[in-house]
């Protein structure tokens, strides 16, 4: 399955904002097989912050480990914020 991110908007800012749109994903989660690849598109992302990228991806990452795939970008705060993530959460 893939997910185009900017379902939840192109200016990614906050933890409030990063935690609902995890939990409003958690329907399409559902649908996720145990064994199939979710794939991440930050295409049309132009604002991402570490706050909103916490409360997403380190949910969904600790149910879907490296099930979770992000697709390549050439967004540089796209991969900033990544990398930081990254680096602190091991």
């Amino acid at each position: 399955m893939r997910i185009e991110l900017k379902k939840f908007g192109t200016t990614l800012i906050s933890r409030q904002s990063g935690s609902e749109a995890f939990k409003a994903f958690q329907a399409d989660l559902r649908n996720v097989a145990e064994t199939e690849i979710l794939e991440i598109d930050f295409s049309g992302i132009f604002t991402f912050t570490p706050s909103w990228a916490d409360e997403f991806f380190t949910p969904l990452y600790k149910q879907l480990g490296e099930r979770l795939v992000l697709l390549p970008t050439d967004n540089a705060a796209v991969n900033a914020t990544m990398e930081f993530l990254k680096s602190i959460q091991k």
